[in-house]
C-alpha cells in the first residue's frame, strides 16, 4: 500500500521539487560508497585482466577453430 501511496505523492510533486527529491537520493547513495584499499584495488584490477586475458584466448581460439571449419567445408585453397 505504501508504494501506491508513494507513487501519488510522487505525482503530487512539482517538477523542480522531484529534482531536488532525486539529488537528495544521489547524494544519500553517493555516501554509502566505499573507496577500496590500494591492496584491495590491485587485487580486482589483476582478477579483470586476467580473466580479460582468458577471455581473448577462448574467442580467439574459437575464431580459430571455426576459420579451419570453414576452410575445410568451402575447400579453401589458401589455407590460414
Amino acid at each position: 500500500m505504501s508504494n501506491t501511496s508513494a507513487s501519488q505523492n510522487a505525482e503530487k510533486r512539482g517538477f523542480i521539487a522531484r529534482i531536488m527529491m532525486f539529488l537528495r537520493q544521489v547524494v544519500d547513495e553517493m555516501r554509502k560508497v566505499v573507496t577500496p584499499t590500494r591492496q584491495e584495488l590491485v587485487k580486482m584490477t589483476g582478477t579483470v585482466l586476467v580473466f580479460v586475458v582468458i577471455i581473448i584466448a577462448l574467442v580467439s581460439l574459437l575464431d580459430w577453430l571455426f576459420g579451419m571449419g570453414a576452410s575445410w567445408v568451402f575447400g579453401s585453397s589458401d589455407g590460414l
